[in-house]
């Protein structure tokens, strides 16, 4: 079990997943941030945030994780792959903005730092699942 758990998470593909990650959370947050200026509700500038980040994430992932062409399919399965990391950063977003009030800016941040390891699956066995 740990040389299966080391094979799918410790190579070049995930750690190539992860730097994406870092800068599509950046990107996430900045998003959310800059819509949040023009969309007076802080959830639905989260949606607008998420998904341009997601668009910006399926094409470096393509390009530079999983090596694959781009198709409308495989983008698709990308973003239901992200299905359940939305459902958590969103509930987080309402729990840390909505209830606790913290700052909308930290409160993007760290919705976006929950779901990695969930995520790279979903995309890996999923979207981006090799035939053969």
């Amino acid at each position: 079990m740990y040389k299966k758990f080391k094979k799918t998470f410790f190579n070049k593909e995930f750690i190539c997943f992860l730097l994406i990650g870092v800068f599509n959370t950046f990107n996430g947050a900045v998003f959310s941030y800059l819509y949040s200026a023009v969309i007076d509700n802080v959830n639905l500038s989260f949606v607008a945030g998420y998904i341009t980040s997601l668009t910006i994430a399926y094409l470096l992932n393509s390009f530079f994780a999983f090596k694959e062409k781009l198709s409308f399919k495989k983008m698709i399965k990308f973003m239901i792959s992200y299905i359940p990391n939305f459902i958590i950063q969103n509930g987080m977003v309402f729990l840390f903005y909505n209830t606790l009030h913290w700052h909308k800016l930290i409160t993007y941040m760290m919705a976006a730092a929950i779901g990695v390891p969930v995520t790279f699956l979903l995309i890996k066995l999923f979207a981006f699942k090799k035939k053969g």
